[in-house]
């Protein structure tokens, strides 16, 4: 988590640092979730401001946000359409590569 020199009235980003496999993370591991996106109206009229970013968040509501959006992924909205696509079409396969994921994450520490 990185906080810019303006927080708390811009969002942090969020990065995971170890290979992920989820529809709302972009393969660089950035994370996707509304509550960090900048506040205001948003350009594309997906989401609405309320959603987005606010200064009365914290640390433990974005990680609460991101615990949620991991066990519950918006392929509506996804940030790689590969696993947006696998989530939606073939869970099973899903679910093997993000067991192969972590296990490969573990054996690394």
């Amino acid at each position: 988590m990185s906080f810019p020199a303006n927080y708390p009235n811009s969002p942090p980003s969020v990065r995971f640092t170890s290979e992920m496999w989820h529809p709302n993370v972009y393969p660089d591991g950035r994370v996707c979730i509304s509550i960090l996106h900048a506040p205001g109206d948003d350009p594309s009229g997906y989401e609405l401001a309320s959603e987005r970013w606010s200064p009365v968040h914290t640390v433990e509501t974005i990680l609460l946000s991101i615990i949620a959006m991991l066990s519950s992924p918006n392929d509506e909205s996804p940030a790689n359409i590969d696993a947006a696509k696998q989530w939606r079409d073939a869970r099973d396969e899903f679910k093997k590569k993000v067991s192969r994921i972590v296990r490969q994450s573990q054996e690394a520490f």
